[in-house]
C-alpha cells in the first residue's frame, strides 16, 4: 500500500492543502478541521484504498482508516502539507463550538485519550495477574501449582498497579496541558498527591492519617491514589494560577517565582478543601452509578447496551473513561466496572453484524471492508464497522444494538463486572475475574448470535444486497429503504427548487460545484429565499447549519439541495427549515427559507445548487429562465 499516494489523494479531495486548518488522528480516524467543508469529496475519498468510511461531526471531517493504518496515513498527510496550524484566535473559536455538553466531552476526550495506552497496559497486566493467582485448578492457582512462578506474579502485580497508583501523575500532565498550563508542573502536582509520606488512599478507614499542624491549623495528609475528579480540578486550578502569574510577574522573576507559587498555592488548596470535597464527590458518583445499575438489574443493563453504540457515534463514550476509572479504583466497594462489560457486548455485536454482511454480500469492495472491520470490532475497535458498514446499511446497526442490549442485560443480571481495563471485546476475558469468565462468555455469545441472526433476517426482508446479480454495489443506508425493484429503471422528474434563473451546474459560481465533483445538476440564481421540494420523496438529511437538505425521490434516486455558497459558515443564521429528517414531502412543499439579503451582507452568494448523488443515474438537464417552479429542470434515468 502506497501511503504517500493515499495521503496526496486525501489532501486533494478535502479541498487541497489551502483548505486544511489542522489534521490529527485517534485510534481509527483521520480528523480534519477544514476551512470549507463543502469542498470535500466524500465519494472520491470513500473509494480510496484503505478507507472504511467518512463522516462529518460538528465542524470536524473524519476519515476512518482503522487502527495501525491511520497513524501512517496521518504522518504522510502532515509531511505533505507542512505546518498548517491555526492561529490562536481560530483555535479558541473552535474550542467554543458546540454545546456545553459537547465541549465538556471533547475536553475529557482530549485529556484521557492520550493516557489510555498506559491504563490499558496496566489493566491487561492486572488481568494476567488475576489468571495467575485465581484458583482455576480444583481451587488451586497456577502459582500454587508452580511455585517458581511466584516471583513473576509479584513483578506483574507491581507493573499492573503502577498506572493506577500514580494515575494523578498521568492525568495531571495531560489535563494541565489541555488547560493551557505547563504539563510538567501538572505532573509534579500529581506526584505530590500520591507522595509516599501521605496515607495511601486505599487505606482510608484502616490506617491513621498523618496530620500537618500549620500554625494551629490541622490538615490531614491523605493521598489521592486512583482518583480522577480531584486531579482534574486541581490541574485546572494550577493552569489558571500559572497563566495569571505569567501575566503579572516581571520577566526576570517569572521562571523562578511562577512555578514556586503555582505549586505551593495549588498544593495547599488541594489538601485543605478541593481534594477532600472532590474525593467524596467521586466516591458518591461511583457509588450512585453502581446503585442504579444494581437496582435496575437486567433492565438497566439492557438499556445501557441498547444506547451504547449511538453514544459512541456522538463521542460521548469518552466521558465514560473518567467514571470507569473511578469505578475500578474503588472496586473494593463497587465490585468493578459494568461499563467495560457493556462495551464488550456492544463491540462483538457490531463485529458479528459486519461478519454476517461479509457472508451475505456479493460486492467485493464491501467484502473487503467487512473482513477487516468485523475482526477489528471483535477485538475492540468498532468505528470502522459502524461507519463503514452497519450505519450505511442501517438495519445491521439495528441488529447490533439489539444484540448488545440482550448480552448486556444478561451480564447485568449475573453481575458480571470487569476488574481492569483492556480491549473491550473477545480479549476482554483477561480483564474479568476468572469466576466471571462463564457469564462473560455467555453474554458475548448472546450478543453475537442475536446480532448476526437479525442481520440475516433484515438483509432478506429489506433486500439490503440490492440487485447484486447485475454486479451493482450494495447501496447506502437511505438508498436501501424498501425501494421497489422497478425503481432501478424508473425516470425521476425534478422541478426547480426555487423561483429564479436556472443554469447548468457547470455555470455555478463555485468551482467545486461547477466541476461536478459533488454531482451533476443545476444552479439557481434565486429571486426569493424559499426552497420547495422538487419532487415527491423523503427528507433523508438536514445539515446542522440548515443550509443543505438531502432528499430521496420515490423512485429511489437521491439528491442534495445546497442553499448558497459557503453558507455553512453562517452556522444556521438566517436559515429556517420546515421539515425534519424522515419527513415525506410532496412536490412544491416549502422545506426551507433563508434570508437572501443577510447572505449577501455576510459576503456569500445565495446561488443554490441541486445535485444528483454521484453514480445514482444519468441526468438530462433542462435549464429554464422563468420563475415557474412547476417547470421541469432535470430528468434522471
Amino acid at each position: 500500500m502506497d501511503y504517500a499516494k493515499i495521503a496526496s489523494q486525501v489532501i486533494a479531495n478535502v479541498g487541497g492543502k489551502e483548505n486544511i486548518k489542522s489534521v490529527a488522528h485517534c485510534a481509527t480516524r483521520l480528523r480534519f478541521q477544514l476551512k470549507n467543508n463543502d469542498l470535500r469529496n466524500e465519494e472520491a475519498i470513500s473509494d480510496l484504498d484503505g478507507v472504511k468510511g467518512v463522516f462529518l461531526t460538528q465542524s470536524q471531517f473524519q476519515i476512518i482508516f482503522g487502527s495501525g493504518l491511520v497513524n501512517l496515513i496521518c504522518d504522510e498527510v502532515q509531511k505533505q502539507i507542512g505546518d498548517v496550524s491555526s492561529a490562536a484566535g481560530e483555535e479558541e473559536k473552535e474550542e467554543k463550538q458546540g454545546s456545553v455538553v459537547q465541549r465538556f466531552v471533547k475536553m475529557l476526550s482530549d485529556i484521557f485519550v492520550p493516557i489510555i495506552p498506559a491504563i490499558v497496559a496496566g489493566g491487561l497486566l492486572m488481568g494476567l495477574n488475576n489468571i495467575l493467582t485465581a484458583g482455576l485448578f480444583d481451587g488451586r492457582s497456577i502459582i500454587e501449582l508452580y511455585p517458581q512462578w511466584k516471583g513473576l506474579t509479584q513483578a506483574v502485580n507491581t507493573f499492573a498497579n503502577a498506572p493506577f497508583t500514580f494515575l494523578p501523575v498521568l492525568i495531571g500532565f495531560s489535563a494541565t496541558k489541555k488547560f493551557g498550563g505547563n504539563p510538567f508542573l501538572g505532573a509534579a502536582m500529581g506526584m505530590i498527591m500520591v507522595h509516599p509520606d501521605l496515607l495511601n488512599a486505599y487505606q482510608i478507614g484502616i490506617g491513621q492519617a498523618p496530620v500537618w499542624d500549620i500554625f494551629g491549623f490541622n490538615i490531614q495528609a491523605i493521598g489521592y491514589q486512583g482518583t480522577v475528579l480531584p486531579v482534574l480540578a486541581i490541574s485546572w486550578i494550577l493552569a489558571q494560577i500559572e497563566k495569571r502569574l505569567h501575566k503579572v510577574t516581571p520577566t526576570w522573576l517569572d521562571n523562578l517565582t511562577t512555578p514556586l507559587l503555582s505549586i505551593i498555592i495549588t498544593a495547599f488548596l488541594t489538601f485543605i478543601c478541593v481534594g477532600p470535597v472532590l474525593r467524596e464527590a467521586g466516591n458518591l458518583l461511583a457509588d450512585g452509578i453502581t446503585w442504579v445499575y444494581n437496582t435496575l438489574g437486567a433492565v438497566g443493563g439492557g438499556l445501557f447496551g441498547l444506547v451504547y453504540a449511538p453514544i459512541t457515534m456522538t463521542g460521548l463514550h469518552h466521558s465514560f473513561i473518567a467514571i470507569e476509572t473511578q469505578l475500578l479504583a474503588a472496586k473494593a466497594v463497587t465490585g468493578g466496572s459494568f461499563i467495560f462489560t457493556t462495551a464488550s457486548m456492544n463491540n462483538v455485536a457490531q463485529g458479528a453484524a459486519v461478519l454476517a454482511v461479509l457472508f451475505l454480500t456479493k460486492d467485493q469492495k464491501q467484502k473487503s471492508i467487512c473482513s477487516a472491520s468485523g475482526v477489528s470490532a471483535l477485538l475492540g475497535i468498532t468505528e470502522p464497522a459502524m461507519f463503514g458498514v452497519t450505519l450505511k446499511l442501517k438495519y445491521p446497526f439495528y441488529a447490533a444494538i439489539i444484540g448488545s442490549a440482550v448480552g448486556s442485560a444478561y451480564a447485568a443480571a449475573t453481575k458480571t463486572l470487569a476488574q481492569a481495563l483492556g480491549a473491550a471485546g473477545l480479549p476482554g476475558f483477561i480483564s474479568m475475574k476468572p469466576d466471571h469468565f462463564l457469564h462473560f462468555g455467555i453474554g458475548l455469545i448472546l450478543s453475537m448470535v442475536i446480532s448476526a441472526g437479525l442481520t440475516v433476517v433484515f438483509w432478506k426482508k429489506y433486500n439490503l444486497g440490492g440487485n447484486e446479480k447485475t454486479g451493482k454495489p450494495v447501496q447506502s443506508s437511505e438508498e436501501t429503504a424498501e425501494i421497489p425493484e422497478q425503481a432501478e429503471t424508473a425516470e425521476t422528474v425534478l422541478y426547480s427548487p426555487m423561483n429564479g434563473e436556472v443554469l447548468p451546474i457547470t455555470e455555478s459560481e463555485d468551482e467545486a460545484f461547477a466541476s461536478k465533483a459533488m454531482g451533476d445538476g443545476v444552479a439557481v440564481n434565486p429571486s426569493e429565499g424559499t426552497v420547495y421540494a422538487p419532487c415527491d420523496g423523503t427528507i433523508t438529511m438536514i445539515f446542522p447549519t440548515k443550509h443543505a437538505i438531502a432528499i430521496q425521490a420515490e423512485t429511489g434516486k437521491s439528491f442534495l439541495i445546497h442553499a448558497g455558497i459557503d453558507t455553512v459558515k453562517m452556522e444556521g443564521e438566517g436559515f429556517e427549515t420546515f421539515a425534519e429528517a424522515g419527513t415525506k414531502v410532496k412536490q412544491g412543499d416549502k422545506i426551507l427559507t433563508f434570508d437572501i439579503d443577510l447572505v449577501k451582507e455576510k459576503g456569500y452568494s445565495p446561488q443554490t445548487m441541486m445535485m444528483l448523488a454521484e453514480g445514482d443515474g444519468q441526468v438530462e438537464v433542462i435549464p429554464k429562465t422563468d420563475a415557474d417552479t412547476k417547470t421541469q429542470v432535470m430528468i434522471v434515468r
